[in-house]
């Protein structure tokens, strides 16, 4: 759509003058003649840009311009003039016009001002929507009564500096509980910086969370600062947190003493104002025990605790999860929104989500991308249906059934073999595809005798384990 401009000034030439020359640059261009008939103009219209006089008869320019924010007109504002003044610039700049331009107007400079006003503006616009995406996104949907609980939670702890401990199986959304904190507290304005302890390498992760100086090791060219800097006045996320080596751990402790980082390979300290959320899938009273986790950590970050409970604790979300996720994937892929009808509905509830809510998205996404047709029926979510009991059988009839676990660690070996078979024996690939950490997915591998090999044919049992169990060709 071409760019819609306004042009605001008493003189007929001039308006003749500039609409000839933007028309001709490829704009949608309409003129009035005073600043009241702009406010009437814009009350009906949206315009991207207003090209507006100061000096006109009745409503001058500037207190049209705050007559247009005041009505929340959000179009990029160049001033002109003919009796142009610092003092008149810096007015028009502060009550939020994007630039001021004298007459004798020079039209290609005036062509060059409008260009980057509405370059300015584009930007501006992508920014709101990537913003309103973004929010759409990162909200806690739910209205089961343990979410009612966590956001009672997060709404106490969110406007204190108290340190937040987030607990809960991988999936969960732990970090959206995170960002939620931040969202909701005095720090908002200020930086959301994540770091997943888990992803970084020992070697770096000092590095990466206390930034280091120039010289501190090979490869370090130049001062870098620290996760902890970056979110100065904001808040830190630190994720699987329990992954986090004991020598790190000291030092994250004394950060957290003293409010002051030092870089590696530095000697001066720097003062940080940080609120710290952690979170992780591991019981760390239990790591505290092995010897894998310091306990005066634990009892600093450990302030706030907050369990976020797995989806199968929580069946009456998956629906409006659902819906949630459906209209996210059906605007990102250009599809119209679908449907999901009854029986896919009692399969979705019904299954144990092992993967939690990251699992339920993934498996969104799948139908999205896949069904055609605006219906998403039972048979496109059939690949859950194994760990779903049966529908009630008819009076008089009745089922054969293996036992429900049986039939459940027979699914989920043959869904495991699918997702490996899918991924061409690529591990990382299919505990993405699974909504799986890789560690998990080794452990479930173990657990169902199934051996990782190189990329090749994968061949399917009806075991559910042990050793001779058909496995990835591993040749």
């Amino acid at each position: 759509m071409k760019p819609a401009i306004l042009i605001v000034d008493d003189e007929a030439g001039v308006r003749s003058s500039l609409a000839g020359v933007l028309s001709d640059e490829g704009y949608v261009v309409e003129t009035v003649d005073s600043g009241e008939a702009c406010l009437q103009r814009t009350g009906g219209r949206v315009f991207d840009l207003i090209i507006l006089d100061i000096w006109l008869p009745g409503v001058d320019g500037l207190e049209t311009l705050t007559a247009l924010r005041e009505r929340g007109v959000d179009a990029q504002v160049v001033m002109i003039s003919g009796h142009g003044s610092i003092e008149a610039a810096v007015r028009a700049i502060k009550q939020g016009a994007f630039d001021f331009v004298e007459k004798p107007l020079s039209l290609d400079k005036t062509v060059l001002v409008v260009r980057n006003a509405l370059r300015q503006r584009r930007l501006e616009v992508e920014n709101q929507a990537l913003r309103a995406d973004a929010d759409r996104r990162q909200i806690m949907v739910g209205d089961s009564p343990v979410m009612a609980e966590l956001r009672a939670q997060v709404a106490l702890a969110a406007p204190t500096n108290g340190r937040v401990l987030i607990q809960g199986e991988n999936g969960t959304g732990k970090e959206l509980v995170a960002r939620s904190l931040h969202a909701l507290s005095r720090r908002s304005v200020g930086p959301f910086v994540d770091v997943n302890c888990a992803a970084i390498p020992e070697e770096l992760i000092e590095s990466e969370l206390f930034g280091h100086v120039r010289g501190a090791f090979t490869g370090a060219m130049h001062d870098r600062p620290g996760k902890f800097e970056l979110a100065d006045e904001g808040t830190i996320f630190l994720d699987e947190i329990a992954d986090m080596s004991l020598k790190t751990q000291a030092k994250v402790l004394r950060v957290l003493q003293e409010q002051v980082v030092e870089r590696v390979g530095g000697r001066a300290g720097v003062a940080v104002d940080v609120r710290v959320v952690a979170a992780t899938n591991k019981s760390l009273p239990e790591e505290i025990r092995a010897g894998r986790f310091r306990d005066d950590l634990f009892y600093r970050l450990n302030v706030v605790p907050i369990t976020v409970p797995p989806l199968r604790d929580r069946r009456d979300d998956v629906v409006p999860l659902s819906e949630h996720f459906l209209t996210i994937y059906a605007g990102e892929y250009g599809h119209g929104l679908k449907r999901i009808d009854s029986d896919a509905l009692r399969i979705l509830r019904h299954y144990d989500w092992p993967g939690n809510v990251r699992e339920l998205r993934n498996v969104i996404e799948r139908v999205v991308i896949m069904v055609s047709g605006p219906v998403i029926s039972a048979r496109d979510v059939s690949f859950l249906t194994t760990s779903v009991p049966p529908a009630p059988a008819a009076a008089g009839h009745t089922t054969a059934a293996v036992r429900l676990h049986e039939a459940r660690d027979r699914f989920e070996r043959d869904y495991i073999l699918s997702a490996l078979e899918a991924q061409h024996g690529n591990i990382s690939r299919a505990a993405d595809a699974l909504g799986l950490e890789r560690s998990n997915l080794y452990r479930k591998m173990r657990a169902f005798g199934i051996r990782p090999s190189r990329p090749s044919g994968i061949r399917r049992g009806a075991s559910t384990g042990g050793a001779d169990s058909p496995v990835p060709d591993p040749s």
